[in-house]
Parts: structure tokens; C-alpha cells; sequence
């Protein structure tokens, strides 16, 4: 009776250090997202064209992505092509851009806010030009940068052994986004 008493014991305290251990199987995740695979969604979403307040058409093309870890931020440099609708000219330049990561957990991704223009430059038009279309290049990004995805996850990316998860927490590192994944309780 005895014997049977203490395999009993025996057995629970097994079971109770399974649960335990895969408790901790189960605690937070972290998922590195490369920057090849931001890239890669980064593009599908150029060109862009955009009128601005009836005064320029805009088109931006070529993104390339970069990943700021000293401030959390991530960067965006793209050509651009501005044209004023009453003219048939156009210029080339090239802009630059800045915005601050944060997670969405409802909408289960990466988002970009604060955008910002760091720098707009256009090949052949003067200084007060410039400034102008610095001015216009703000208002674009604030309309079509803010609260944007970065990463969406797919919904089986954020499931694990029948676990729900859900992303808390983002870091840039130099060529990845680290993203810490938390079990939905």
C-alpha cells in the first residue's frame, strides 16, 4: 500500500514539473524579422503616386529600408519625381525619411508613426523651391506614412502548439527587427 502511495506521489510530482516545464516553452517569444524580408514587403507597396493639395503629383520609387537601432526608428530613402499638374516639366531628387516602430497587438503588426521628412532634396530647383516642396513632402508622409504597417504577421505566425500569441514589444537591431511575442492569457 505503501509502494502504491509513493508511485503516486511520484507520478504527480513528475506531472507538475511537465506542466512547469512547458509553461516556460509557452512564456514570451522572440521573432527576428530580417531586413531582406521587410525589403521585400517594403517594395510591393512602390511606386507611389500621390496629388497634394492639388498642387504637385508625386511619385516616389525605389525604397530602400534601413533600420535604426540607436533610436528605434526605422529609415526610408526613395527617388522621387515631382510634377506640377499646369507645367510639362518635372523634376528628380530624392527623399528621406524617418519614423518611430511601435506594435499594433489587435491588428497584429509592426506599425510606423511620427513620420517625418529628414530630407528632400530635387535635382535643378532653386532654394525657395525646395523649401516648398519640403513643405508639400511633409503633408504626403503624414497622410500616407502614419500608423502604416511595417510587418504584418500572418495569423499562423502568431500561433505555436495550439498557443496564441501576441506581439508586445519591438527593438531594431542592425539587420533585423527583434519582436517579442507574448502568450495570449
Amino acid at each position: 500500500m505503501k509502494t502504491l502511495t509513493g508511485i503516486r506521489l511520484a507520478t504527480t510530482l513528475l506531472a507538475c514539473s511537465l506542466l512547469a516545464s512547458c509553461a516556460s516553452v509557452f512564456g514570451p517569444r522572440q521573432v527576428e524579422l530580417p531586413l531582406y524580408k521587410l525589403q521585400a514587403g517594403m517594395e510591393r507597396r512602390f511606386p507611389l503616386n500621390n496629388r497634394v493639395l492639388e498642387l504637385f503629383e508625386i511619385r516616389l520609387t525605389r525604397p530602400q529600408l534601413a533600420l535604426l537601432p540607436e533610436t528605434n526608428r526605422v529609415a526610408l530613402t526613395m527617388d522621387a519625381s515631382v510634377a506640377p499638374p499646369f507645367l510639362r516639366k518635372s523634376w528628380s531628387g530624392s527623399m528621406a525619411m524617418s519614423g518611430r516602430l511601435y506594435v499594433d497587438a489587435a491588428r497584429g503588426a509592426v506599425m510606423m508613426a511620427e513620420p517625418q521628412v529628414d530630407r528632400f532634396s530635387v535635382d535643378g530647383m532653386d532654394s525657395s523651391g525646395q523649401r516648398q516642396v519640403t513643405k508639400v513632402a511633409n503633408l504626403l508622409v503624414d497622410q500616407l506614412v502614419r500608423d502604416t504597417p511595417v510587418y504584418s504577421f500572418r495569423p499562423e505566425d502568431l500561433r505555436y502548439a495550439g498557443v496564441q500569441f501576441v506581439p508586445t514589444r519591438i527593438t531594431a537591431a542592425r539587420h533585423a527587427l527583434v519582436v517579442t511575442l507574448e502568450p495570449v492569457r
